[in-house]
């Protein structure tokens, strides 16, 4: 026992006397549309600015790669094609894609980067009114479907079948952004740090207290106040919730988060809070959460390894999957 209580004596000192003189270095810049803030810990000004630049170079490469709107990014060359011929593309893009079918699998659907077919009869962004029509919102889902994504491994070919289809990366390419951005600053020997991207947050290493990272999980019904905070240690955690986009119609609420296989807002959630290794996996689970909704949600998620879930129901009440612990302010 007493040679135990030494050894960790002597890890506690090395711990301390490694994190002596660092300092917290953060930079918020506008990525991929969205709010990006890269905080990293460093004893040097000139060296941590040099890294968050880096992880600023990754992030670009990343946008670049997986951008609807860049005419000239593979995965515009794959949504021009569709319906015409498979577009041979990198080997990253490739897993991204095959990455994400398996989560369209997984959540039957609830997941489905061919959403971006989608047309757009729900407005969240002005006052809306009345309902789309049935025939409107059936239309509007017509091209979506994973399983009309082909993938040729060997030829690293992806190919839409349907003419008119599209893919996009909004429900899972920020949270693949922070985790390259993360590796490739781990491989530059920074030990720690945290990649938020709007929300899709990950983190490695402790602060120079010594202490895990905190994360606050936000209240739903009151975005300014926090309801419980969770220490993150080499782990992801992303929420999505209803709270920034909405609507209401017939005095009843609904989210901006649409169910691909349906065209309809989903119902009963407000927010979903994933945590797990990649931000990757916890964007694309948190909104296949959000759109199953919390029964099934909940089953899938206490089903799958190393994957943690926090939901608040629209009656404010907070269920969490197995083996989860949270403290409450």
């Amino acid at each position: 026992m007493n040679k135990l209580i030494l050894r960790l004596t002597i890890l506690l000192v090395f711990i301390i006397q490694n994190l002596k003189g660092q300092q917290i270095f953060t930079k918020n810049i506008m990525l991929m549309g969205s709010d990006f803030e890269i905080t990293i810990v460093d004893n040097d000004q000139a060296n941590a600015e040099n890294m968050i630049n880096i992880a600023i170079e990754e992030i670009s490469r990343i946008e670049k790669l997986i951008s609807s709107w860049d005419k000239n990014s593979q995965t515009s060359l794959i949504n021009i094609n569709a319906g015409v011929k498979p577009v041979k593309i990198d080997l990253e893009l490739f897993e991204l894609i095959s990455r994400s079918i398996k989560v369209s699998n997984l959540s039957q659907g609830a997941f489905d980067i061919s959403y971006a077919s989608m047309d757009k009869v729900w407005y969240f962004d002005r006052k809306m009114t009345e309902f789309p029509s049935i025939e409107q919102i059936k239309k509007s889902v017509s091209k979506i479907g994973y399983k009309n994504i082909v993938l040729n491994k060997e030829d690293s070919t992806v190919f839409l079948k349907l003419k008119g289809m599209k893919i996009g990366f909004g429900a899972i390419g920020k949270g693949y952004a922070a985790d390259r951005a993360k590796e490739i600053l781990k491989k530059n020997n920074v030990k720690s740090g945290i990649i938020n991207a709007s929300g899709d947050l990950t983190a490695w290493g402790l602060k120079p207290s010594g202490k895990d990272w905190m994360v606050a999980i936000v209240n739903p019904i009151n975005k300014n106040k926090v309801f419980s905070w969770l220490p993150i240690k080499n782990r992801s955690i992303v929420t999505s919730g209803n709270y920034e986009k909405f609507i209401n119609l017939d005095g009843k609420k609904y989210s901006h988060i649409i169910d691909p296989r349906t065209g309809y807002p989903s119902e009963g959630i407000l927010s979903v809070t994933i945590i797990t290794d990649k931000a990757e996996l916890a964007d694309a689970l948190a909104t296949s959460v959000f759109v199953l909704g919390v029964d099934i949600g909940l089953n899938m998620i206490n089903q799958l390894n190393g994957v943690d879930c926090i939901i608040i129901d629209n009656n404010n009440k907070i269920i969490k999957s197995r083996n989860i612990e949270i403290n409450d302010v």
